[in-house]
């Protein structure tokens, strides 16, 4: 494994990218420059060897899921208001929408820490489109289980509730236990009606 980042590495990564860092994550990558190393194959990134389009499609990716998923699986949430019926407008609204949620800070492949709250302890998410999962209640339970340590054949203690992201998982869950797939949000009145 490499030697972490450098304070002002880490201060210059955070400028450039608009992000800040919780403080458990800043503490593993001063010791490392990859949260998961697992050889060539199975590892994070280095923000300083990875090409800019690289982080900025990372940091990208939820907002592009969720997007597919409003234009190709039907997805509005009733509390975005009427579903424009205009794409660039749809667009433009979520993209709105996911302005105001914390920031996801990519981790590794498409797991995610939010920058919100600015404290130790935040979960990680797993995100592929609106499929977003916990993943980790925390960063280190999450490394653990990345990881495959063998002393986490317990269950995940309960995640902090994150601003917007918790409801994600929540909806996921419902739709779930509810028998629906990818392409329900407000098919099967699992959700009340959008109006749209």
């Amino acid at each position: 494994m490499s030697n972490g980042y450098t304070q002002s590495e880490l201060d210059g990564i955070q400028a450039k990218w608009n992000l800040r860092f919780p403080p458990d994550l800043l503490k593993i990558l001063r010791d490392r420059r990859r949260v998961i190393d697992q050889g060539d194959k199975f590892r994070s990134f280095d923000w300083l060897e990875v090409s800019d389009d690289v982080i900025r499609d990372s940091l990208n990716w939820p907002f592009e899921g969720f997007l597919f998923d409003v234009e190709n699986n039907d997805l509005w949430w009733p509390e975005w208001g009427k579903r424009p019926a205009d794409k660039a407008e749809r667009e433009e609204r979520l993209r709105s929408i996911l302005a105001d949620a914390p920031k996801l800070i990519p981790v590794y492949g498409h797991r995610y820490i939010p920058e919100e709250p600015h404290e130790s302890g935040n979960p990680i998410f797993s995100v592929w489109q609106t499929d977003i999962i916990y993943y980790g209640a925390d960063l280190e339970d999450y490394v653990a289980r990345e990881m495959r340590t063998p002393d986490l054949q317990r269950e995940m203690k309960p995640p902090k509730t994150i601003r917007f992201w918790t409801r994600v998982v929540e909806l996921n869950n419902q739709r779930f236990q509810s028998g629906g797939s990818f392409g329900f949000y407000n098919k099967g009145s699992v959700l009340p009606d959008n109006g749209g």
